[in-house]
């Protein structure tokens, strides 16, 4: 029995594993390219109400994504919308900085650091909970 509850815990381990390494490698990708982008302080235009997933057994609670709108050297208006949530609803005309890929003005995204910092916790609690779970399992009594 004890062999099987291992067995589960290294699953989740690998689990865990690839999908912070996943996690970090999309975070990475994506700061390289917006490193690379062209940025401008763009004007939020207004927001998408959208939920968290209450992961954790977290109630779930609403965020907002803005909208923005920037212009290129050209004058050309462009608009976009961040893929960053914030708890409040963001006040249209207030300034936020975007990327955006001169190539092609369309492709933009909003410049934040949370996803990185979301990532430094992650890491941490996966760790400690894996820790943590081989720790029980050893000290439960199951034969």
């Amino acid at each position: 029995m004890k062999m099987i509850l291992y067995i589960v815990w290294a699953l989740f381990v690998i689990a865990a594993v690839f999908a912070v390494l996943r996690a970090v490698r999309t975070t990475k990708r994506d700061e390289a390219q917006a490193a690379s982008w062209t940025k401008v302080q763009a004007t939020v235009t207004g927001s998408v109400a959208g939920w968290t997933n209450g992961g954790g057994g977290s109630s779930r609670s609403r965020r907002f994504f803005p909208m923005y709108q920037f212009t290129d050297p050209q004058g050309t208006l462009f608009a976009g919308e961040s893929e960053v949530p914030v708890a409040s609803q963001p006040m249209p005309g207030a300034p936020i900085e975007v990327a955006y890929n001169p190539a092609n003005p369309n492709e933009s995204r909003q410049v934040s650091s949370k996803p990185r910092s979301t990532l430094g916790c992650i890491v941490p609690f996966f760790a400690v909970f894996a820790l943590a779970s081989l720790w029980f399992i050893s000290i439960f009594p199951v034969d």
